[in-house]
């Protein structure tokens, strides 16, 4: 059970990482040009262009890096620190996802279609995350 918890955290983080590095590497998908992928990925109030593109690299590697340490916590092996840091992930992902739907970050993101997918997919995935990543932490507690 706990595998299939950890891969079924593991496979959306895997598909975030990946994209965040097709970005890194200059293409705009899925759209057609910079400045929509600026509008649809990071939403910040009147962006042309996308982030430089080592900030995409970064973040896919920690995106990656979080997946990672959600396999690695599939381990029944005891560990204080995989445990913990799984504790920190789940409270990144729980903490961007609930931010997501407050004032403050709509007032920062307004773009859209950014502001509508924060609200109807990327706040709701962090959130479905954060839990997953949680109930792994819970299972190695208990």
């Amino acid at each position: 059970m706990i595998m299939g918890i950890a891969s079924l955290v593991f496979i959306p983080l895997l598909a975030i990482a990946l994209v965040h590095f097709i970005w890194a590497l200059g293409f705009n998908y899925p759209v057609k040009d910079e400045k929509t992928l600026a509008q649809t990925v990071a939403g910040f109030k009147d962006i042309e262009k996308m982030p430089p593109r080592i900030m995409s690299a970064l973040v896919g590697a920690g995106i990656l890096g979080a997946g990672i340490w959600v396999l690695a916590m599939a381990d029944p092996m005891q560990s204080l620190t995989l445990t913990l840091g799984g504790a920190i992930l789940a409270l990144v992902f729980l903490g961007r996802g609930i931010f997501g739907y407050t004032k403050k970050w709509a007032e920062l993101t307004p773009e859209q279609p950014f502001r509508t997918l924060d609200k109807k997919l990327y706040s709701p995935l962090c959130i479905a995350i954060g839990v997953g990543i949680l109930s792994l932490v819970f299972w190695r507690v208990f």
